[in-house]
C-alpha cells in the first residue's frame, strides 16, 4: 500500500510563541534602553548643574576681585595688591579641580549604575578588576597622586601665590605659576624652574605679610659709639619721612646697638619694618643714606670680608629670639669645705739687709 503525498499550496503557520517572545525581549530591552538613557542623560544634567555652580562661584569671586581692584581683567591685578591676584588664581584652580572631580565622579557613577542594571553579577567581578587596577595604578602613580595632593593644599591654604618671592629649598625666586601638581619659579638669573609640588616640604614666602631691613654697619675701632647710633638713626628717620619712600615703611627705625666687635671694626646693626614688596628697595636707599652719614662724620668703612657675620649671629637673628647657649651657674657664699690658700712669702727688700752688712759696709 503506498502513500501519495500531494502539495496543497499552503504554508505552516507561524508560532504564535515566537512573536510574543519577540515583542517581550524589544519591550524589555527597549524598557532597558531607557533606564540607560535615563541615566545617562541624569548624569550629564547634574554634572552640568554642579560646573555652573562651581563657575558661578568662581565668576563671582574674580568679579569681586576685579571691583575691589578698580580693574576691567585680571592681568591688571598684577599692578593691584598680591592678595587680589592670589585670590584669583586660588579660585580659579580650586574651580578646575572641582569640575574634575564633579566630572570623574559621576561618569564613576553611572557607569557602575549601568552595569548594575544590565548585569547584576558582573558588579562583583567588576569590582574586583577595579580593585587591581587601583593598585596598580596607585603604586604606579603615587608619586603623581602625591603631587596632586600636595598642590592642593598648598593653593587652598594660601602657601603661594602668583607673584610671590619665595625659597621653597628646590629653587628660590618669583612663581610664576601654580598648579595642583608643579610650580614654576624663576629665578635671578631669570632660569625657570619646574618644582613638582610633591617634592616641596618647606616653604619660605618673603612676600607676605611684612619685611624687616637688617643693615649691619662696621665703623672704625676708634669712633664714638653713641655718636655713630644718633647719625644712623637720624639718616634713617629722613627716609621714613621722605613722602617718596613712607608708605612702604611700617614702622619707625629701631637701633639694637653694637651687634659685633672684631680688632678692625665695629658693627653697629639697624633695623627697618617695610611692606614685603618694598624691602630691597628700601635696603638700597637706606644704606646710601648710611653712607653719606658716615661720610659728614668723616669715618672711613672696613672691609667687609673681615667682619661678615654669619650663623646664628647673622643678619637673620631676631633680637630676643635665641635663648643663651649656657645656663648661668650660680656661686655659693659660702664654700661647703675650706679653700686651700698657698702662703703668702714676702720677697727680702733692699732696705731689709742685715745690720752686719752695713756694718761692714760703713767700714
Amino acid at each position: 500500500m503506498t502513500t501519495l503525498l500531494t502539495d496543497t499550496g499552503t504554508t505552516p503557520a507561524a508560532d504564535p510563541d515566537f512573536w510574543q517572545q519577540l515583542l517581550v525581549w524589544l519591550r524589555d530591552a527597549g524598557f532597558s534602553l531607557l533606564i540607560v538613557a535615563a541615566l545617562v542623560v541624569g548624569g550629564i544634567l547634574t554634572a552640568w548643574v554642579l560646573k555652573f555652580v562651581i563657575r558661578h562661584v568662581v565668576n563671582r569671586v574674580v568679579s569681586g576681585a576685579k571691583n575691589k581692584a578698580n580693574v576691567d581683567d585680571t592681568q591688571a591685578l598684577d599692578r593691584s595688591p598680591l592678595a587680589a591676584m592670589r585670590l584669583v588664581q586660588r579660585t580659579r584652580t580650586l574651580g578646575s579641580i572641582l569640575q574634575n572631580i564633579v566630572n570623574v565622579t559621576i561618569v564613576i557613577v553611572v557607569t557602575l549604575l549601568v552595569i548594575n542594571y544590565l548585569a547584576p553579577t558582573a558588579l562583583g567581578s567588576f569590582a574586583l578588576l577595579s580593585a587591581a587596577v587601583g593598585a596598580g595604578l596607585g603604586f604606579g602613580a603615587q608619586n603623581i597622586v602625591k603631587d596632586v595632593l600636595n598642590g592642593i593644599f598648598i593653593v587652598a591654604e594660601d602657601q603661594v601665590g602668583i607673584g610671590d618671592v619665595v625659597d621653597l629649598g628646590l629653587a628660590t625666586g618669583i612663581v610664576e605659576y601654580v598648579s595642583v601638581r608643579i610650580t614654576h619659579v624663576r629665578d635671578v638669573n631669570g632660569t625657570l624652574w619646574y618644582v613638582r609640588n610633591g617634592e616641596i616640604t618647606r616653604i619660605g614666602n618673603m612676600s607676605q605679610g611684612w619685611s624687616r631691613v637688617i643693615i649691619d654697619l662696621a665703623v672704625p675701632t676708634h669712633a664714638d659709639i653713641e655718636e655713630v647710633e644718633t647719625a644712623m638713626l637720624a639718616a634713617a628717620k629722613t627716609l621714613v619721612k621722605d613722602p617718596k619712600w613712607r608708605t612702604r615703611i611700617l614702622e619707625e627705625p629701631e637701633v639694637w646697638g653694637l651687634e659685633a666687635i672684631t680688632g678692625e671694626a665695629l658693627v653697629i646693626r639697624l633695623v627697618i619694618k617695610t611692606r614685603s614688596n618694598a624691602k630691597d628697595d628700601v635696603a638700597r636707599e637706606l644704606r646710601m643714606r648710611l653712607k653719606h652719614a658716615m661720610d659728614e662724620l668723616g669715618l672711613s668703612l672696613p672691609q667687609m670680608a673681615s667682619i661678615m657675620l654669619t650663623g646664628l649671629e647673622g643678619a637673620q637673628r631676631v633680637r630676643g629670639a635665641n635663648p643663651p647657649r649656657t645656663r648661668p651657674t650660680p656661686v655659693a657664699a659660702t664654700p661647703a669645705k675650706g679653700v686651700w690658700k698657698p702662703k703668702k712669702t714676702s720677697k727680702p727688700r733692699a732696705d731689709d739687709a742685715p745690720a752686719g752688712d752695713d756694718a761692714g759696709t760703713s767700714k
